[in-house]
């Protein structure tokens, strides 16, 4: 079979399942995604080729406000059409089509293969209640906004009327989208490598000179970039009655300074510049250590040394840090959001904590440091929890293939 992958951060989600069937000789796979971010050629795999389409330019300064989303959406789907046009030229026509439709990649892509099989990773549907919108006081929602969000949903809109399936890879992110269309959407994780994210009793890992160990008292906190949708914000502002504490416990903080998620700060600026300039005084910086983005084996080693790991969000996309925390058999203090709630029950695979109440994490880290021979248990659950239902080579990935490889079951490729 002939399988087209699309994402304008190629491979992003597709990663494992691409590298996969490029493994298997009956299988020819490309990928596609933006000049900006991806390298055309075939790093990933020699039977995977990878291509690029140039960047497009974002909305003109006239257009609406609400539309300016949408407009680059239009732009970048026309972009992806004209490189899509060029590689059917070429003889390539694909059995299966596999996009992420949040960037406008999968506008028109039907209309150029009408007799593929299009699936859609839906990864998120914005909705005014019940998510991120409004869901932190210091952010509150407004008219304006609530009206510019039902705009936002447009170009999945569009996407859900031509495509045949879709994946979630959570039951509470599947539920985000309209009624009519989630019995067509497949709830399917891309999985973690457990092999390679698990535990090690003898890990150490070595920060400017400073050695932490496995058995330390070590409080963890990853997140892609360091914002408010990921927690920082709680985060941080618990250090003080946390250390208070624990004064022994040293702090290892994982994360760039960009913003994935959420309001952007003036130029030069970061939300961990300005909740550490927040806190002054009151905390011991000598014991808080900001490490900045790490390659992917150092990142385990962080996981693998922490003795209480804080994952916080809001009822937004799950992370993939969550699981391979889990997956390490780290002592989780998570706080209570969706999707959270799908992987962590209080007590059994982790300790839940509200979102917004920094005392309380602090309480629940610190009881974590206090006795963790108490939460043997619980770390353990947590391994078999992911090993059982989200492991990359004996669940997850074997699903992902059957999935892609099923073959039409209508003329007009519906399923």
């Amino acid at each position: 079979m002939r399988f087209l992958f699309v994402h304008q951060n190629f491979p992003g989600q597709f990663r494992h399942v691409a590298r996969a069937l490029a493994e298997d000789p009956r299988h020819e796979v490309i990928g596609i995604g933006d000049a900006a971010t991806v390298r055309p050629g075939r790093a990933m795999h020699s039977r995977l080729t990878v291509v690029a389409y140039p960047t497009p330019r974002g909305s003109g300064a006239q257009t609406h406000r609400y539309l300016r989303d949408f407009e680059t959406h239009v732009r970048r789907g026309q972009a992806l059409f004209r490189a899509a046009t060029q590689l059917k030229a070429t003889g390539f026509t694909p059995d299966v089509v596999v996009v992420h439709p949040g960037w406008g990649e999968a506008l028109f892509l039907r209309e150029l293969f009408p007799d593929a099989r299009h699936i859609h990773y839906c990864e998120y549907f914005f909705r005014t209640d019940g998510g991120d919108f409004g869901f932190d006081p210091a952010y509150p929602a407004t008219i304006d906004g609530r009206a510019a969000l039902h705009l936002r949903n447009s170009t999945q809109l569009l996407g859900l009327t031509q495509c045949d399936a879709g994946i979630s890879p959570t039951l509470w992110q599947r539920s985000r989208y309209p009624a009519e269309y989630q019995p067509r959407i497949r709830v399917l994780h891309e999985g973690v490598d457990t092999t390679q994210a698990r535990p090690d009793p003898q890990a150490v890992l070595t920060v400017g000179g400073q050695v932490f160990r496995a058995g330390d008292e070590i409080v963890t906190f990853v997140a892609r970039n360091l914002e408010p949708y990921r927690g920082f914000h709680s985060f941080m502002r618990a250090l003080p009655a946390l250390q208070a504490l624990r004064p022994a416990a040293q702090i290892l903080i994982v994360g760039g300074d960009e913003v994935s998620y959420g309001k952007r700060l003036p130029a030069g600026q970061s939300y961990r510049q300005q909740y550490s300039a927040e806190l002054g005084d009151r905390i011991d910086r000598t014991r808080i250590h900001f490490l900045g983005k790490l390659p992917y084996a150092d990142y385990l080693k962080v996981l693998q040394v922490s003795a209480a790991h804080v994952y916080l969000t809001y009822p937004f996309v799950l992370s993939w840090s969550l699981l391979e925390a889990m997956a390490c058999g780290c002592l989780v203090v998570a706080s209570a959001t969706a999707p959270v709630q799908e992987m962590i029950t209080d007590g059994d695979t982790g300790l839940l904590t509200d979102f917004f109440d920094t005392d309380r994490l602090a309480r629940r880290v610190a009881g974590a440091l206090a006795d963790p021979q108490a939460h043997t248990s619980i770390r353990a659950r947590a391994r078999d929890f992911v090993v059982r239902h989200h492991d990359l080579r004996t669940h997850c990935l074997p699903a992902w293939i059957d999935f892609l490889t099923q073959p039409h079951s209508a003329p007009d490729g519906r399923p």
